[in-house]
């Protein structure tokens, strides 16, 4: 470790976190079975039947004003009634929030690079997320709650460091409205979303034999059926959080954490009451975290190139490593179906005070030069998505 560094951050109350997979208690016969009562299931199964039921080839039910997978239904109920926040004595809570392809993979590695910074330097060889997925390092809260594993949250060191894509609605009061608990929170340009999304559910869908156009992402997104849609819902409880409460949520937006990588994570830190020290300015320890978390980095790592990742639902790693970048939806939309979006994002947005500026700029660059636009969005750095 760099001199200085050791007495600086010692100096904190910080402890946690520690890479959820080394902690995990391992399941042997009951491995990936609900732990809960028949009985409980029964109702729950009860419940999920009655609900609005969307497009079938996703299996989408509507909960409390919000479509997502029947089997994550029963997962947003447990955790609606089952979590336990860790008091501010104990640690706190940190939880990560995102909708599905929004830079829930890059967030979760830089949360844990900044917040485990003291035990594991990010230039160090031994670095967990060397050997690990970022989303075996920061646990899903419906992954554990859908397969009755809560519990094993009770193993970590605080402050406990967790995600979600449920609404901020959603969430258990003990959670969302609790000021011992953190919440970070990424957007992502809706646009760029649409296309992220299509190209993560085709790649796990085709290996069925499906087909499965570009077009019908577009479709179910914009009607708000999208999976944890309506997606400016998502985006608009948070955002009103963050302006309520701005100490305890922060609300950040894809595209400006890539236009300035260190200055993000400076950010994260400060949020999550681990601001650098001087002397970790001095030794570039931003910087560092920043390389360690690039998807040129993590792309190349053995534990994202093979093997799979979720606590209920399990996905290729390699699957969570596409581009990365921003403007992307110029290769996949007409002209057409661009202002058709921007138009519905921009009504449901309207008088929020959320905009999302790149679209703007984008469009009119796209407008006149399509082809240069895809050069330069192909050359930017590129980070997880």
């Amino acid at each position: 470790m760099v001199a200085g560094l050791e007495e600086g951050v010692s100096s904190s109350s910080h402890v946690g976190p520690v890479p959820f997979k080394d902690l995990a208690v391992v399941h042997d016969e009951e491995d990936g079975q609900d732990m809960f009562s028949p009985l409980e299931d029964d109702q729950h199964a009860g419940i999920i039947s009655a609900l609005p039921q969307g497009n079938q080839f996703m299996g989408l039910r509507q909960y409390q004003g919000v479509w997502m997978h029947h089997r994550t239904v029963s997962a947003a109920i447990k955790f609606q009634r089952r979590f336990t926040p860790r008091p501010s004595g104990g640690g706190g809570d940190v939880l990560l929030a995102t909708p599905p392809k929004c830079g829930t993979t890059w967030v979760k590695a830089l949360s844990f690079a900044t917040m485990a910074r003291a035990a594991y330097p990010p230039s160090g060889g031994d670095h967990p997320l060397l050997r690990l997925n970022p989303h075996e390092c920061v646990p899903s809260m419906e992954g554990l709650f859908g397969a009755g594993r809560e519990a094993q949250l009770e193993v970590l060191p605080s402050p406990r460091l967790m995600h979600t894509h449920m609404h901020h609605a959603l969430l258990p009061p003990s959670l969302a409205h609790n000021p011992d608990c953190k919440i970070v929170y990424v957007c992502r340009e809706p646009k760029d979303m649409m296309v992220s999304l299509w190209h993560f559910t085709k790649a796990i869908v085709t290996t069925a034999g499906r087909t499965y156009p570009f077009s019908d992402t577009l479709q179910w997104t914009c009607e708000g059926k999208s999976p944890y849609g309506p997606f400016w819902d998502h985006l608009l409880g948070y955002w009103r959080a963050s302006k309520a409460t701005p100490e305890r949520v922060l609300f950040l937006k894809y595209e400006e954490m890539l236009a300035d990588q260190v200055g993000t994570i400076r950010e994260l830190a400060r949020f999550l009451g681990v601001p650098f020290t001087a002397a970790e300015e001095a030794a570039g320890l931003p910087l560092d975290i920043a390389k360690l978390c690039s998807i040129d980095t993590m792309r190349s790592l053995d534990a994202n190139k093979t093997g799979k990742s979720g606590q209920f639902f399990k996905f290729p790693n390699e699957s969570f490593f596409r581009k990365g970048v921003v403007g992307d939806w110029v290769n996949h939309m007409t002209p057409e179906m661009a202002r058709d979006v921007d138009a519905i994002v921009e009504e449901k947005l309207r008088g929020s005070g959320l905009t999302f500026t790149i679209q703007i700029e984008f469009r009119r660059s796209w407008t006149l030069h399509t082809n240069q636009l895809s050069k330069i969005a192909v050359k930017k750095e590129t980070f997880v998505i």
